[in-house]
């Protein structure tokens, strides 16, 4: 078998541009050293997937997009130790190389753990990249432990990451969370979610600070312009401020009074530079599996299309450009 069913893309733009998101044939990825193949079974649609879709140039070659999935490995490199062939794996990819929207898909055994037995592959697929980005800003930017206390303040809670960060905050660390969420659909999952209390985006300051008198120690911004002034007035002297988005022209100098720290979080990192950590993925994932599998955290899927085409995925993207997505939507073969 040298060729296999994909979903490519040939230009950015629009989600209804004929060439975006559409099916293809390609070769079937050769296999670096250290690398798995995976019969993919299903995969979510991040925000991420989209900015990338709408800002592709245009190629003769499609583009394959994607990096969350859930699957099973199909073959292994000569270089692979953690891993076989039957292994039902879960990850969320490398943003340097070919996505996960395809048939087989070809990943480094590094980022790749074993996938929940408790889940079945749609609700697993869901989860890796928003558990790794929660999971980095929480330890590795907020060196949080089970001793912290404080006040967190995760923006946008009902999101895929906030969805996360609120579980592993509530059931790792001894934070109080306060999670923002506008619609009454929105902040009633981020308290399902855990959050010990929810408050109005729109009205950040002013709600934060009658939850939070004091302002918050840590705060998990996923949306940063126009909020600089709102995050100096709301984190306390000495505070953490973790992004994850980069908007054009941003201006920190507001934070500078408070000697407010401010980290960014890129879950790629690790896998783009191939740093000495890379495996600290799987070791991640394969804690949070467990974590999954003794009921502790919970999968955020709140859609699922049985659809992996072009069809299939182009309706998943317009359900996250929609910016009205509570948790997860998944596609499933």
């Amino acid at each position: 078998m040298t060729e296999m069913r994909a979903i490519g893309s040939y230009a950015g733009g629009p989600i209804d541009d004929d060439r975006t998101l559409r099916d293809v044939t390609v070769h079937v990825p050769d296999l670096r050293p250290r690398d798995v193949l995976v019969r993919v079974h299903a995969v979510s649609v991040n925000p991420v997937d989209v900015k990338q879709r709408a800002a592709l140039e245009p190629s003769a070659e499609p583009a394959i997009l994607g990096y969350d999935a859930a699957g099973v490995v199909e073959a292994v490199g000569p270089q692979v130790e953690t891993l076989a062939v039957g292994d039902e794996v879960w990850y969320a990819g490398d943003i340097t190389r070919p996505g996960t929207n395809a048939e087989f898909h070809a990943v480094d055994e590094r980022i790749v753990a074993r996938k929940p037995t408790s889940l079945s592959f749609a609700d697993a697929a869901a989860l890796p990249l928003t558990t790794i980005t929660a999971w980095e800003s929480l330890f590795d930017r907020f060196g949080l432990t089970e001793e912290s206390t404080g006040d967190l303040l995760v923006l946008g809670a009902a999101g895929g990451v906030g969805s996360i960060m609120i579980q592993l905050a509530k059931a790792l660390t001894g934070v109080r969370v306060i999670g923002t969420a506008s619609r009454d659909d929105s902040r009633a999952w981020a308290t399902n979610m855990g959050a010990d209390a929810v408050v109005d985006h729109h009205r950040l300051r002013d709600e934060t600070l009658a939850v939070a008198p004091g302002g918050v120690d840590y705060l998990f911004s996923p949306h940063s312009a126009g909020n600089i002034d709102d995050y100096a007035a709301i984190v306390k002297p000495f505070g953490h401020i973790t992004a994850i988005d980069e908007p054009p022209g941003l201006d920190l100098v507001g934070l500078k009074a408070k000697s407010i720290a401010w980290h960014w979080e890129l879950m790629f990192t690790r896998p783009m530079f191939e740093t000495p950590d890379m495996i600290e993925q799987q070791r991640l994932l394969t804690t949070a599996a467990d974590l999954v599998d003794r009921g502790v955290l919970r999968t955020t899927v709140t859609r699922t299309i049985e659809d992996f085409s072009s069809a299939g995925l182009k309706e998943a993207h317009r359900a996250v450009e929609s910016g009205r997505m509570t948790g997860k939507v998944v596609v499933t073969r």
